[in-house]
């Protein structure tokens, strides 16, 4: 009994710190460009942009895959909002993404 404990410490043990380094050495860094503009867009994920939700409309728009504003439901001061946003604020690489209203 004693060795199924001390054997499950040891495998807890190794698969944690397993875990601990995969964590730090396999992290992926977001742009928190995406959470921005993700907040400012009006979260109803009706699709009507043709993206499956809001927080994947505003991935496309900081990726710059859009070109044109998508989001219908959006009020104006908030397309506005994230339209300067992304055309004064570069992202890691420093590069800015222009989005026509």
């Amino acid at each position: 009994m004693g060795t199924a404990i001390i054997m499950m410490l040891v495998l807890g043990a190794v698969l944690g710190l397993g875990l601990g380094l995969a964590s730090k050495f396999l992290h992926v860094e977001a742009d928190p460009r995406i959470d921005y503009v993700s907040a400012l867009l009006p979260n109803y994920n009706c699709g009507g942009c043709g993206y499956a939700g809001c927080s994947a409309l505003a991935e496309a728009m900081v990726e710059g895959e859009v070109s044109d504003f998508k989001c219908k439901p959006c009020k104006a001061d908030k397309k506005a909002e994230i339209i300067d946003y992304l055309k004064n604020t570069p992202g890691p690489e420093g590069e800015t993404v222009t989005i026509k209203g």
